[in-house]
């Protein structure tokens, strides 16, 4: 990943973004930066009560990805060369477009628009995308009780806010992969088919481009 100093592994909820990161991280001896999600009191709250506690939810997400990101991507990491993060602050402004009325994200987005401007933006941005379906089979598995409240109109809403995102943006390049044919976790070569896609020495700057992988 000599051509990737920070890459980005977002996908919807229960889409394997996290455990990608820690795959290629582990591969690559890279530094990992995870959000931190299951420390957020509101979140429980969130999914049990969405319109008392969505814009205190929102707002303590943005600010504390904001502190993670400025701090893992600005200071200087004498032990790794990469880095691989499973989100990135946009996610703030996707999930928030639909969990706020219209006033709250209005104040919001004022917020994020300045704040946004003092990261760093990533080399690469990759999408591990998944059908509405798939995401549900994924959520229930792994039992997060506060989860489970989830269906597939919330998914498609999140799904349909990053690829709106996707054609607006132009700060870094995106590389949509769709995983709903291959299992990485279950089978090694489906993580290398995904690892190459992504590690192969191309240069990514102004390309926006989207691998639909075989079916395996």
């Amino acid at each position: 990943m000599m051509n990737l100093d920070f890459l980005v592994i977002e996908g919807n909820i229960g889409a394997g973004k996290t455990t990608f990161a820690k795959m290629l991280g582990e591969e690559y001896d890279a530094k990992l930066i995870l959000e931190r999600f299951a420390e957020n009191p509101f979140l429980p709250k969130f999914y049990k009560d969405p319109d008392k506690y969505s814009f205190p939810l929102e707002l303590s997400f943005l600010a504390d990805r904001y502190g993670q990101l400025k701090r893992e991507l600005t200071e200087r990491d004498l032990f790794h060369q990469n880095t691989v993060a499973d989100y990135y602050f946009m996610k703030s402004l996707i999930f928030a477009q639909n969990t706020l009325a219209q006033d709250e994200y209005n104040l919001y987005r004022n917020f994020f628009d300045i704040i946004y401007e003092r990261l760093p933006k990533p080399d690469l941005f990759v999408y591990l995308h998944l059908s509405e379906e798939q995401l549900l089979v994924n959520i229930r598995k792994r039992g997060r009780d506060y989860e489970q409240s989830i269906d597939a109109d919330y998914l498609k809403k999140i799904r349909e806010g990053y690829f709106t995102f996707f054609t607006q943006q132009n700060d870094f390049p995106v590389l949509i992969v769709d995983t709903s044919a291959i299992d990485f976790v279950a089978y090694s070569a489906h993580y290398r088919l995904i690892r190459d896609l992504i590690t192969k020495p191309i240069d990514w700057t102004g390309i926006r481009r989207e691998i639909l992988l075989p079916e395996n």
